[in-house]
């Protein structure tokens, strides 16, 4: 996805509390704010799908889904484990 399809997202509360909550953070890193326009360009290039994909699963969660399915159901077959032969110790 581009930057400019991500846009519609600074619609939602949730996003611009994300997107401050990430403009706080870098702003301590560096001592000085990195300002609204670059925290919302590096959060939505950043971490919009995976926010996308935790908090709207009926639309963007569906793909993830289906390929833990598959992990899931995934069996794995061991050899069995040797049996330690117990020693016959002589006892007086």
């Amino acid at each position: 996805m581009k930057i400019s399809d991500l846009r519609g997202l600074l619609k939602d509360k949730r996003v611009i509390e994300e997107i401050n909550k990430h403009l706080w953070i870098e702003s301590q890193k560096t001592g000085y704010s990195i300002g609204i326009e670059r925290a919302t360009d590096e959060w939505l290039r950043l971490y919009a799908s995976g926010w996308m994909k935790y908090n709207m699963p009926e639309k963007f969660g569906k793909m993830t889904k289906k390929k833990n399915k598959k992990k899931a159901t995934k069996v794995i077959k061991r050899k069995p484990a040797l049996k330690k032969k117990k020693s016959k110790v002589a006892s007086r």
